[in-house]
């Protein structure tokens, strides 16, 4: 029996060549470091941030980085941004948002925009950088992003294969 690139049977097929199980790897794992980032900011879990600074006793997962570029080139905008409730909100649900949706592989496409545009906001914030002229990590994670966008890396090792998925093309 012959079967379409547009059948499901050759889309599923597709999807387990073992670049795409890479992609997949590099998805879960860049989806991990943004969750991970939520986890210990809203808990304090004591990597990067101490129990007593807890978003969810009162601190402000942005006051430590944006507090920080003040004599960086853009630091007066950045530092100006510190500690609003607003700003706060805004990244951690940012941090959740991509980190669940990379895990899970729904929703990668904005996902992958979202997480793109906060690791350029962030790059952005630490100009001019002090190891080297442009690039850092957070430059190679939007590129990985935009190339797991791209990939379309939900439907392995993610629930990219459920049916209302496939149906919306805005939940790939």
């Amino acid at each position: 029996m012959a079967t379409t690139v547009n059948s499901p049977v050759a889309q599923i097929t597709a999807a387990r060549r073992p670049v795409d199980h890479l992609w997949a790897i590099a998805r879960i794992s860049i989806g991990w470091i943004f969750l991970w980032a939520f986890l210990d900011k809203a808990f304090g879990w004591g990597f990067a941030t101490p129990a007593a600074k807890a978003w969810v006793v009162g601190g402000s997962p942005t006051t430590g980085f944006l507090k920080g570029t003040g004599d960086k080139a853009l630091g007066g905008f950045f530092a100006g941004l510190a500690g609003q409730a607003w700003v706060d909100w805004l990244f951690m649900a940012g941090l959740l948002g991509v980190g669940l949706a990379l895990v899970l592989g729904v929703g990668t496409k904005i996902a992958a925009g979202a997480g793109t545009a906060m690791l350029v906001l962030m790059w952005a914030a630490e100009l001019p950088l002090d190891t080297n002229p442009f690039m850092d990590e957070h430059i190679v994670y939007a590129i990985v992003l935009i190339g797991l966008a791209l990939a379309g890396t939900g439907r392995t090792l993610g629930l990219g294969n459920l049916p209302v998925v496939r149906r919306n093309a805005w939940l790939q």
